[in-house]
């Protein structure tokens, strides 16, 4: 009994915990993805995998571009193609998904012009020519004559850069400022553009932004139906499309008011016609799912050159809606979506015209979420208390019945009634409550210990394997920002060393090298990141936290640097090439977990400190130096002694960065290194202060101390530069690299 009571309880705490997910009280972010997941599954399984042939996407593809040349093309032969689409092939509408924001010059208009205003103003017979053909050279007047009274909607987009970008004419808002004063939230919100010249923008039906709501993980499933710019509200390139079909019918909000003097919420949009309506559901942030039809290919393509060049019957796009857009992989349209990670933006238009014409849009009603509630309580109150009785037979039984029901129920709504019934939280909870009554005790923890044995395995030597199982509360997988130490090597002059070898023996090679790094690595406690051909990174202070992740990462470095050495003769006598390895180590805060996609994940870091320390490896053979750390290296593991390199400014980085080269321990460091050292950072003052002569004179002793150090000779070669090459009086001796 006890052992029930136990489980109950819990049982009905995880119930709590996702009714209050379920209820908004806060946001689980895996419920999240997994509930876009489900809905991509649900997605690709109910999927007409049929052609609309209502809409035709003239396609400006390779074909097009070998033809007609590079994009963009003259307005010229964008006004023959009006006239062709219009006149001969009798089109409803044309939607344009691309942006005309620059004046087309290409017909030598200017330079023509130019000509009458200078070297030829005084040949009247030069200026009256020009006045006459000067019409057919206006390519941009022409285009935009041959859309004017014509159903053609441009597209344009929006930004939400830093630095504000306007370019263009907007079009006419769908709604003005106000128009939602006191009533609703969750717009998407932007503070620049980038839309058409005036002059076309005036004479089109209507236009569009392209712009698609992009999802947590990269994915387009939702395109914003309202868009807020100064306050004022604009449509969607599919939403133009179909208004401008329609007749330019107007749109109506429809609202669901909220109790308690709380924001009325709006759900959907309605577009009036003779005929009847056109409703348009929408969710919280004021988007619409995109109702795709299938892969790409749902709709039919016609390369825009064969209209061009009258290689299209006519009855392939009498009375269609026509699309231009581009699938050329060149002029990047592509997005990635449920169903594809590579899909053509112009069928993602597509696709949304042809949803709100067929009326096949999914909504997520606000009644929704009593019912998930409703639903939660019960399945997940009577799995609490009827579990913990049963036999594990009757056990499963149950719970994949509950399982079946919640996941039958949403299919059945999203197929026969357009309704987004949330299951993931459903789903995840009796899963959870199973497994808590499945593993409950000892199977808990041993199953904890095998996940973490076979997660990091690859990734930790085996001490530390066991550490973290015989610990697991202190092993996270998921994303999070931690101090850590981040290691790169990486062999110099790697490529003419694998020109020079057959296949079997470099890949010997690099077994007999990587080999014994890996395991220095281990040795001290840090974690390989990956291999990258002849490139090892790795790091320190997780998965589990280390404390003197700093020191134990120039610990590996320094004793990388003696493996490597020992295993140069070794090499020789094989007939290999003397290898050298170059290390880059940097120490901040980095993001660390599992990262990938849902085809491959791995548990790595990211963030600037990873790309300064790759920076950092790069730059060892520009100072003939084995080893450079950064500044916040040196400054978490003071037990060692460093020489200061330099102060850099390292490709992608704006900030200057001190570098150092770690000499060793501070107990093995002997008194002759200390004053060398010293010396060296003499010269390094003198050189900042563009002391030539001395800094010069003292390089002299060092190379007389030390003879073969490169970065002596470096630095003599530098200060021979900027003899001949003066810096300004208040340069800051910041070196700067311009390559990786």
């Amino acid at each position: 009994m006890k052992k029930n009571a136990i489980l109950i309880g819990l049982g009905l705490l995880i119930v709590l915990f996702f009714v209050g997910n379920a209820a908004h009280f806060y946001r689980l972010g895996f419920i999240d993805r997994l509930s876009e997941n489900l809905y991509d599954y649900s997605m690709r399984l109910t999927m007409p995998q049929t052609v609309d042939q209502r809409i035709v996407i003239l396609d400006i593809d390779e074909k097009s571009l070998k033809e007609e040349g590079r994009w963009p093309w003259g307005r010229d032969r964008m006004a023959m193609l009006m006239d062709k689409l219009f006149d001969k092939h009798e089109v409803a509408v044309v939607g344009f998904d691309v942006v005309f924001a620059e004046k087309d010059d290409s017909s030598g208009l200017k330079v023509l012009q130019a000509l009458a205003q200078h070297q030829l103003r005084d040949d009247p017979q030069y200026r009256a020519v020009l006045s006459q053909i000067q019409p057919q050279l206006e390519y941009d007047k022409m285009f935009a004559d041959k859309i004017a009274g014509r159903k053609v909607v441009l597209g344009y987009y929006f930004t939400d850069q830093k630095n504000t970008r306007i370019s263009g004419e907007l079009p006419e808002p769908i709604l003005r400022a106000g128009s939602f004063k006191g009533h609703t939230k969750g717009f998407a919100s932007w503070n620049g553009y980038g839309a058409n010249l005036a002059e076309l923008q005036q004479a089109a039906s209507g236009a569009g932004h392209f712009n698609p709501m992009i999802d947590f993980d990269g994915l387009v499933r939702r395109v914003p139906m309202l868009s807020e710019y100064n306050g004022a509200y604009y449509e969607p390139l599919s939403l133009a499309v179909v208004r401008t079909l329609l007749g330019r019918t107007e749109l109506q909000p429809g609202f669901v008011e909220a109790k308690q003097g709380g924001y009325a919420r709006l759900e959907w949009l309605e577009l009036r016609t003779a005929n009847g309506s056109l409703k348009i559901p929408v969710d919280d942030d004021l988007a619409t799912y995109i109702p795709y039809r299938g892969r790409q290919g749902s709709f039919p393509y016609i390369s825009i050159a064969d209209v061009l060049h009258d290689r299209v019957a006519t009855s392939q796009l009498k009375d269609k809606i026509v699309l231009v857009g581009t699938t050329a992989p060149g002029l990047m349209d592509m997005r990635a979506t449920p169903v594809a990670e590579v899909y053509p933006g112009v069928e993602v238009h597509a696709n949304m015209i042809s949803g709100i014409l067929d009326q096949n849009l999914k909504e997520r009603p606000a009644y929704m979420l009593g019912a998930e509630v409703v639903w939660l309580l019960l399945i997940g109150i009577t799995m609490s208390i009827l579990l913990p009785q049963l036999n594990p037979a009757n056990a499963i039984i149950v719970s994949g019945f509950f399982f079946a029901g919640t996941a039958g129920m949403s299919l059945a709504s999203w197929q026969y009634g357009d309704i987004l019934m949330p299951m993931a939280n459903s789903l995840v909870m009796i899963a959870l409550i199973f497994a808590l009554d499945m593993s409950y005790g000892y199977f808990v923890e041993s199953r904890t210990k095998r996940l973490i044995t076979g997660l990091f395995g690859q990734y930790v030597p085996n001490e530390l394997v066991e550490e973290m199982a015989q610990h697991p509360e202190r092993v996270s997988l998921a994303g999070e920002s931690r101090e850590m130490t981040i290691l790169f090597s990486d062999v110099r002059d790697f490529t003419s060393i694998s020109e020079g070898l057959d296949p079997k023996e470099l890949a010997s090679m690099m077994h007999e090298f990587l080999t014994p790094l890996s395991r220095v690595i281990y040795k001290h406690r840090g974690t390989i990141d990956k291999y990258m051909g002849d490139c090892i990174m790795a790091f320190w202070g997780a998965p589990l936290p280390d404390k003197g992740h700093a020191h134990h990462a120039l610990q590996a470095s320094i004793e990388m640097q003696q493996e490597m050495a020992r295993l140069r003769p070794h090499f020789k006598a094989r007939g290999w090439p003397e290898i050298h390895v170059g290390i880059g180590i940097n120490t901040g805060n980095v993001n660390v977990g599992n990262m990938g996609s849902e085809l491959r994940v791995a548990y790595t870091v990211m963030g600037d400190e990873v790309n300064l320390a790759s920076r950092l490896e790069g730059i060892t053979k520009q100072y003939g130096v084995e080893i450079i750390i950064g500044e916040n290296t040196r400054n978490a593991a003071k037990d060692f002694i460093y020489r200061e390199l330099d102060h850099v400014r390292v490709k992608g980085k704006d900030k200057p960065v001190a570098i150092y080269e770690p000499i060793g321990l501070a107990e093995n460091v002997s008194s002759a290194k200390h004053d060398e050292i010293k010396l060296f950072h003499e010269v390094r003052r003198l050189y900042r202060k563009q002391d030539w002569d001395q800094a010069e004179l003292q390089l002299m002793n060092l190379q007389r101390i030390s003879p073969d150090t490169p970065l002596y000779q470096t630095y003599v070669s530098r200060i021979a530069y900027f003899r001949k090459n003066p810096q300004a009086a208040d340069w800051d001796g910041v070196f700067v690299f311009d390559t990786k």
